[in-house]
Order: structure tokens, then C-alpha cells, then sequence
């Protein structure tokens, strides 16, 4: 299971996490997983995925942060035409984010991630679409 907006935070990941542990879970599902093998199958969420096991912010299903991240999911979702069910491989859902956005998208689709200001998504994006 995948939320929306982790679809960029897997293309952007650099190593960098909430926490020890969330960094040892985000480094086995992107390194390990998803960028090993791009036909990793992966199904859309609307609530806690694997990435939100260890996150601080997790309760239960949901987040403590649950309006902000129910937002960057609705936006991704509908930019990667993501609805929660959908189901496709790591390398389609990848793709989709290289053919439909562009870096400058994510101020708008990422609008309240503290992530965003480190511009590790936008700079892996851009990357991958030379």
C-alpha cells in the first residue's frame, strides 16, 4: 500500500528521516524495494501505508497531522491520477509522476510538507526527466 504523495517522497528520498527508525523503514521500502525493482506492485491508500510505521506523526490508521496529509494526498492523487485502489508497479506509478509534473508542481502539491524546502523532490524529478 502506497498514499499518493509518497510516490514523490520515494522519487526524492535521500536518506533523510523523522527518526532512526523511520530512516532504517524508508531506506528497505525505496532502496531496497521500489528503486530495486521497478515491477514492485504497489496499491493506492487513502490511510497509513507501510512508509507510516514508524513515522512520529502515525495513529493507528490515520496522523496526527491528518488534515495536511489528507490534502497532499488528495492533490497527488488527482495530479497522478491515483485514486485509492488503484494499482499498477512501482515503475508505472514512477512514471506517471515524470510525464505529469513538473519540479515547480510540487510548491503547489506538496504546499505544507516540511520537506519541501529542501528541494530533494523537485531536485530527483528534474533528474529523471533528462
Amino acid at each position: 500500500m502506497l498514499r499518493p504523495h509518497h510516490v514523490m517522497c520515494a522519487i526524492g528520498w535521500a536518506g533523510h528521516g523523522y527518526s532512526p527508525a523511520f530512516t532504517r523503514n524508508m531506506n528497505d521500502i525505496v532502496e531496497h524495494r521500489l528503486r530495486a525493482d521497478p515491477e514492485t506492485p504497489v496499491a493506492f491508500t487513502s490511510g497509513a501505508d507501510s512508509i507510516c510505521a514508524p513515522c512520529p506523526h502515525r495513529r493507528g490508521a490515520g496522523c496526527d497531522m491528518g488534515g495536511k496529509i489528507a490534502a497532499l494526498d488528495r492533490r497527488h492523487a488527482e495530479a497522478l491520477d491515483v485514486p485509492p485502489g488503484a494499482r499498477m508497479s512501482w515503475g508505472d506509478a514512477q512514471s506517471r509522476a515524470i510525464d505529469r509534473l513538473q519540479p515547480d508542481d510540487l510548491d503547489r502539491l506538496c504546499a505544507g510538507c516540511q520537506w519541501l524546502d529542501y528541494g530533494l523532490c523537485k531536485a530527483a524529478l528534474a533528474r529523471l526527466q533528462k
